[in-house]
C-alpha cells in the first residue's frame, strides 16, 4: 500500500511490446494524423535504420517461453559471424535477431555472445555500426537488459548539463508513473549517485517542478 501511495506500481517484470506497438499503430492510423505510424516512419527514414524501426513497429517478437539453448547458441554464433568475423557487417542478421526474438531469449543470447566472442554485444555494435542504426540497436539492447535502467539513463541525460530536454522528461515520468517509475528511481539512484527526485528538483521550477515531483513520488536516500 505504501508503494501505491507513492504513485507507482512496483511489481512489473517487463512490458508487452507487442501490445504497446499495436496500440501506437492504431492510434496513428486514420485518425487526426491521416496516416499510419509505419507509413510515416518509412517516409522519414531510410536504409537499415528504417528496416529496424519497421521490424519493431510490426511487433512480431516471439513470446517469452522456455529457453531453447540450442537456438541461443545458434543466434549468438550468427551475430558473431555477422559482425566481428565478417569483412563488413551483415546488418540484416542483427535486425532479424534483435527485432524478433523474445526478451528472455535475447538476454541469454547476449550472455552467450560474451562467452563466444569475448566482447559485450554493445562493443560489437559500437564497432560494426554507426549513426542512427547504432543508436537504435544500442537502445534495443539496453531495453532488453533492463527497461528501468534504460529509462533511468534516458532521464539522467535529459537533465544532465546545460538545459533540460523537457519533452523527454515529461514523456518518461508521465508515461511510467503508474507502471515502473519506482523501479526506474531505484536504478537512477544506483547508477548516477543521486536521486531522480533530487535531479528533477534542481533542474525544474514552479508548478512544473511540483507536478513532476508529485509524479516521481518521493526521495530515495
Amino acid at each position: 500500500m505504501a508503494q501505491v501511495l507513492k504513485g507507482t506500481v512496483t511489481p512489473f517484470p517487463g512490458f508487452d511490446e507487442r501490445a504497446d506497438a499495436e496500440v501506437l499503430r492504431k492510434a496513428m492510423k486514420g485518425l487526426e494524423y491521416g496516416s499510419s505510424l509505419e507509413d510515416d516512419v518509412v517516409g522519414d527514414t531510410s536504409g537499415y535504420y528504417q528496416r529496424m524501426l519497421v521490424v519493431l513497429l510490426q511487433a512480431n517478437r516471439d513470446p517469452d517461453a522456455g529457453i531453447d539453448e540450442a537456438q541461443v547458441e545458434q543466434d549468438a554464433q550468427a551475430l558473431f559471424q555477422a559482425g566481428e568475423l565478417k569483412w563488413g557487417t551483415d546488418e540484416e542478421k542483427f535486425i532479424t535477431i534483435f527485432g524478433t526474438r523474445s526478451v528472455s531469449h535475447l538476454r541469454r543470447v547476449f550472455d552467450k555472445y560474451m562467452t563466444i566472442s569475448g566482447f559485450q554485444i554493445e562493443e560489437t555494435i559500437d564497432r560494426e555500426t554507426s549513426g542512427n542504426l547504432e543508436q537504435l540497436l544500442l537502445a534495443v539492447v539496453k531495453s532488453i537488459r533492463s527497461i528501468p535502467a534504460y529509462l533511468a539513463e534516458t532521464l539522467y541525460y535529459a537533465m544532465k548539463g546545460a538545459g533540460t530536454d523537457d519533452h523527454t522528461l515529461i514523456r518518461v515520468v508521465v508515461s511510467r508513473s503508474e507502471i515502473d517509475l519506482f523501479n526506474i528511481r531505484k536504478e537512477f539512484r544506483k547508477n548516477f549517485a543521486t536521486s531522480l527526485y533530487s535531479m528533477i528538483k534542481g533542474d525544474t521550477s514552479g508548478d512544473y517542478k511540483k507536478a513532476l515531483l508529485m509524479l516521481c513520488g518521493g526521495e530515495d536516500d
